[in-house]
């Protein structure tokens, strides 16, 4: 009897609720603009090449979209930016050195049960831009430099950068700025051609955008150093491996594997070549190997 007991046992320890791994699909998301979906369908291929059964939930929304996403496990994966977990999510004080800021939100996280790693090797930094004729005739080439126009310059931003302590709110108290004009908010991904076509007359974009020089704009540095660094990186559930072996692995194999420049080609592969997201991801996950 004891030998028929044991037999039962280690039958009744194969079934799958005895097992370490719970198999299921992974949910990856990303924010509502092209560099985070496109970056979401890397994480999403990187994960099906390792063997994973993959859920696309990309496009969901802004910052806090996907954060509440993660948290609650509606999705195992996405791309995050340091600056933006520091000041927006974890609402501490901005700060300007980047091996700081990511130790800082690598412990935040690892209490919310979530795993900040890797870095993909990019900053991502918000980009003040006017357009370049601009540019040159008004003299504009730092945010300082600003202060000449806040009487007709009519700014445009997206919803979060509006709202946001490290946005909008925060730039014009660090460089004590007061337009006449309220900004015009409106989707993030409008606001090149907004500017483009003199709808507005400065925007906030990310620097790795591919349409800023298509466009003919030009970006002001930020000569106060007001931004945070805005490295990319990939925040995962702590349990991610036991709904798909390795799965951890593989999103770290894409450790400083995009650089300022190759974002940039990417963005602008999708955004003015208007190709195809997932061609995109494949060609760069192809060109790897």
């Amino acid at each position: 009897m004891k030998r028929i007991f044991c037999l039962l046992l280690s039958a009744f320890c194969l079934l799958p609720s005895c097992s370490r791994t719970e198999q299921r699909s992974l949910a990856v998301g990303s924010k509502n603009y092209t560099e985070s979906v496109l970056l979401g369908e890397i994480l999403a291929q990187k994960l099906e090449a390792n063997g994973c059964t993959v859920d696309r939930r990309l496009n969901m929304g802004g910052t806090f979209v996907c954060d509440t996403a993660i948290r609650s496990g509606s999705i195992d994966a996405y791309v995050e930016y340091s600056g933006t977990a520091l000041a927006a999510i974890l609402k501490q004080p901005t700060i300007n050195d980047p091996a700081r800021v990511h130790a800082i939100v690598r412990d935040a996280y690892a209490k919310r049960g979530l795993r900040w790693s890797p870095a993909l090797g990019f900053n991502n930094t918000h980009a003040m831009s006017v357009r370049r004729a601009d540019s040159e005739r008004l003299g504009l080439h730092t945010i300082s430099d600003l202060a000449k126009v806040t009487s007709t310059f009519q700014p445009g931003f997206g919803f979060e950068f509006s709202q946001r302590p490290d946005g909008w709110p925060g730039l014009i108290r660090a460089y004590g700025l007061q337009f006449a004009k309220a900004p015009r908010v409106m989707d993030l991904g409008l606001t090149y051609k907004a500017a483009a076509a003199g709808e507005v007359d400065f925007i906030a974009g990310n620097s790795t955008d591919g349409l800023i020089p298509s466009l003919g704009l030009v970006v002001l540095e930020d000569d106060k150093h007001f931004f945070p660094p805005y490295e990319a990186v990939v925040v995962q559930r702590m349990d991610i491996d036991r709904h798909c072996r390795g799965a951890s692995a593989a999103l770290e194999s894409l450790r400083n594997s995009i650089d300022d420049d190759a974002m940039r080609r990417l963005n602008y592969e999708v955004d003015g070549k208007k190709r195809p997201v997932a061609d995109v991801a494949r060609e760069f996950l192809a060109a790897r190997k």
